[in-house]
């Protein structure tokens, strides 16, 4: 029987893709239980039921796995951001988008960031990871700074003081306080919709007392 290159090609190309993927989301996994320095590449490999030989023809080490889940995370904020129609730098790269941002885009955005960081399996996975790690080393603690403390809060701040809002410093940390309780609540509730609601109907309650 005759098989076409065309076909094959794509076929083995596809098994390509998706055992990297299946590396990149296992190992994740691992991480984000155990801990990034505890897991070793025999251990993702084990989970995987490969050797590591065939699991070093996608990645050259275990850095170079954790490198791809930095840059899929980079991604992933950038799409995000992109979809509801929000700034992706920073104020200064693009001013004149901040301006554009209202209140209630402000509010469907959050609403939609706290589901992304809590049922996405690859951004809550690695939002636990860093909560893990963050105490272990000094460049662990800068990524959960720049995801989850000081950057999303230096965001706001800005979105805040585009949106006119007296005190943005202040306000942006008081909306991030009640983010960073309900991304807690929600991972220990047994009732999860509930705290996703709850969560919603915080978010709107702050952002009327926004301006005062």
């Amino acid at each position: 029987m005759l098989i076409r290159r065309d076909v094959y090609y794509m076929e083995e190309t596809k098994v390509t893709r998706d055992t990297k993927e299946e590396i990149l989301i296992t190992a994740l996994h691992r991480f984000a239980r155990d801990g990034y320095e505890a897991v070793s590449v025999s251990q993702i490999a084990g989970d995987l039921g490969i050797t590591k030989g065939a699991l070093y023809r996608h990645y050259k080490n275990k850095r170079d796995i954790f490198d791809h889940i930095v840059a899929r995370m980079e991604q992933g904020d950038s799409d995000q951001a992109e979809s509801h129609d929000m700034p992706e730098g920073d104020k200064e790269s693009m001013p004149e988008k901040y301006e554009e941002v209202s209140l209630d885009d402000f509010v469907q955005y959050s609403r939609s960031m706290f589901e992304y960081w809590t049922e996405d399996d690859f951004a809550s996975s690695f939002r636990k990871l860093l909560v893990v790690e963050q105490f272990r080393s000094a460049e662990m603690q800068a990524l959960y700074q720049q995801y989850l403390v000081a950057g999303p809060v230096g965001y706001v701040k800005d979105l805040f003081k585009s949106m006119g809002i007296k005190g943005a410093r202040r306000k942006a940390a008081q909306f991030y306080a009640i983010m960073f309780l309900y991304y807690s609540l929600y991972d220990g509730a047994s009732d999860r919709k509930k705290i996703k609601k709850q969560f919603g109907q915080a978010i709107s309650e702050f952002a009327k007392n926004l301006q005062v």
